[in-house]
């Protein structure tokens, strides 16, 4: 016959183990009582750069524009700011031009996302601060900035 050996344990031991249980099997219901927090409405400013001379937003910058506007359905978009930019190649008319039509290539995809915007402003600067003051070219400066001005519901 063999003796099989068995722990005591501790009264207290025994307590906390049951109080640990009992508040195991509480767990989804408190869940439901924890107060979240407001999302946080920051704004936001992302960068959507262009293949030179071109003003058709590509693969990717579609893809940085959608996420924005995804980050922002949990807010109020109160206004958005675009601004079209060129480098300093080329005449200084058709950069002014060119940068229009990538701010007006960035305001049409902002709107396929579904961005709930209240006001769009809508700018080009053409190549003008593509250059330092020492005649240098600024570089990345196809792009558009886009500056999302949220707020909480």
């Amino acid at each position: 016959m063999t003796r099989r050996a068995t722990a005591k344990l501790p009264l207290t031991t025994l307590i906390a183990l049951a109080t640990g249980l009992a508040a195991c099997s509480s767990m989804p219901m408190s869940r439901a009582h924890i107060v979240k927090a407001a999302p946080r409405c920051v704004d936001q400013t992302v960068q959507i750069y262009f293949e030179p001379g071109a003003a058709e937003v590509t693969k990717e910058g579609r893809a940085v524009l959608a996420a924005a506007a995804a980050q922002s359905r949990t807010c109020k978009v109160a206004s958005v700011e675009i601004l079209g930019l060129a480098d300093a190649t080329g005449a200084p008319d058709a950069n002014l031009e060119l940068s229009k039509r990538r701010a007006q290539s960035v305001t049409a995809a902002l709107a396929a996302v579904g961005l709930p915007a209240g006001e769009f402003k809508v700018a080009a600067a053409g190549q003008t601060g593509a250059t330092t003051p020492d005649g240098k070219a600024q570089p990345l400066r196809r792009r558009a900035d886009v500056v999302l001005h949220l707020s909480a519901s």
